[in-house]
């Protein structure tokens, strides 16, 4: 992705405590806690605001985030950790839920809109830029005439959770491919 010293940043966002666990919303903290497993790792505090591991992604030094701050205000905690770490936006990856995509789809792109995620707009905001890399996890629209701001802040249905846990672990390769080949490479191995 950048030079062989660079740490990458990979952000999973969602909102802290127990109510907000199993909800559309909080999927980038799930895909975050697979990460942390994969590597070996526990969150522990950190003084950006956020829960933080460092290890290694298939040989790569990585530093996993979880803000503690609500999903609206991502950006300082983020912005903190980018700049502790000193990592080029370039290198910093949000994974997050996305209203556009259906259930368990994952994409991954470089820059663009918000596309009114307001986790997303805090980070850009506190980053002055757009251009980070991020992996949209789909949790598809909402039933009927349910306002989307309520609908991820639900918990996955019944049928979703069946297949969830694989979801997870196919959104974690794919953060971990784009860390360790690259954005086009991960995008040609994931679309």
């Amino acid at each position: 992705m950048t030079t062989a010293d660079a740490v990458s940043v990979i952000v999973g966002l969602g909102n802290p405590g127990p109510r907000y666990e199993g909800n559309r919303h909080n999927i980038g903290f799930l895909v975050a806690d697979e990460l942390a497993a994969r590597i070996g790792g526990k969150f522990k505090s950190h003084k950006s605001g956020a829960d933080a591991v460092e290890g290694r992604l298939s040989g790569s030094r990585s530093v996993l985030v979880k803000p503690r701050s609500f999903m609206n205000l991502s950006g300082g905690p983020v912005a903190g950790a980018v700049k502790f770490f000193k990592t080029p936006p370039e290198s910093l990856i949000v994974i997050h839920d996305e209203l556009d995509l259906p259930f368990g789809t994952i994409r991954i792109k470089k820059g663009g809109g918000e596309n009114g995620h307001n986790g997303l707009r805090s980070i850009s905001k506190s980053l002055g830029t757009r251009d980070y890399l991020r992996v949209r996890f789909g949790v598809g629209r909402p039933p009927g005439r349910m306002d989307p701001a309520d609908y991820v802040l639900k918990d996955f249905s019944t049928v979703e959770h069946k297949e969830l846990a694989y979801f997870i672990d196919l959104c974690a390769d794919a953060t971990e491919a784009l860390v360790t080949k690259g954005l086009e490479a991960a995008q040609n191995e994931f679309h």
